[in-house]
């Protein structure tokens, strides 16, 4: 159907680049890899929605100086410059999907302070229960944000899904666990089809093509599901998968200003570009 007479609910996403980690392959993967020594760094991203007529969606709320000079990220550009930069004022932010509670993906909550917290229930559950107790399981967390989200809990501020649940039009909520035992992806109704925000089901479009996960995770059995999930309601085109750390799509959708619009086709198909 023409998408002149029928738009698409949502009218673009933006893919907001704002930190970076220098890395190389191997640290990519938990299975060796021959090109284990060529680099292969991690961009950082928050991502926004936006539908006609509504408050743009934040997709995940990053992190600041502290948590970087902590774990050794460079910010590129300071969170709240880089939504400005993409046309969003935080403080009229309504809503916030955070995909799981990990560090790089649920700081930074103080930049909305009139958003309501969309969390999977069982992410929560995870985050503040006795599996914190192992410090291997809870290094990628920071006590601090999950504690600000328990916060705002007790405000009447955090909004709780229990597995797939539709958001708004054009926007629903899939669960993937697996990275995370409540990590959830978004999907996005645009006019060129869905457009899967994988966050870290994927970190990498070379974890889902090698099969190989990332070195973090809760249930590599889930892991794999999760992607495979993330793949099929993107009917097998890479080219509709957002995943939550690739430099390639800043290289191949188009934008400016470390601002890509994933909402359009990629001007270089994420297959051509992994070649």
């Amino acid at each position: 159907m023409d998408s002149r007479t029928n738009p698409a609910p949502v009218t673009q996403i933006q893919a907001i680049r704002y930190a970076r980690h220098e890395r190389r392959a191997q640290d990519n993967f938990i299975a060796p890899v021959d090109d284990h020594d060529v680099p292969m760094p991690l961009d950082y991203y928050v991502w926004a929605i936006h539908r006609d007529g509504e408050a743009p969606v934040v997709v995940d709320t990053g992190f600041g100086e502290l948590a970087a000079m902590a774990r050794g990220r460079t910010i590129t550009r300071p969170l709240v410059q880089g939504l400005r930069d993409a046309g969003v004022d935080p403080l009229l932010v309504e809503h916030v999907i955070l995909t799981h509670l990990h560090y790089d993906h649920a700081g930074s909550l103080d930049l909305f302070p009139n958003a309501h917290f969309h969390v999977q229930e069982s992410e929560m559950a995870f985050a503040t229960g006795r599996h914190m107790c192992d410090r291997h399981v809870r290094a990628p967390f920071d006590g601090e944000p999950v504690a600000e989200l328990v916060k705002r809990l007790y405000a009447d501020r955090v909004v709780f899904h229990e597995g797939d649940a539709e958001f708004a039009p054009g926007i629903s909520l899939r669960l993937a666990p697996g990275h995370t035992a409540g990590l959830q992806v978004v999907v996005c109704q645009t006019a060129r089809g869905a457009v899967v925000l994988a966050s870290d089901a994927a970190h990498l479009y070379a974890n889902l093509t090698r099969q190989v996960p990332f070195p973090i995770f809760v249930d590599e059995t889930f892991y794999h599901i999760a992607q495979q999930r993330v793949l099929n309601i993107a009917g097998g085109s890479l080219d509709h998968v957002i995943p939550g750390h690739d430099p390639l799509v800043l290289a191949c959708f188009p934008g400016t200003n470390d601002i890509a619009r994933v909402d359009l086709a990629p001007h270089t198909p994420i297959a051509e570009a992994l070649a």
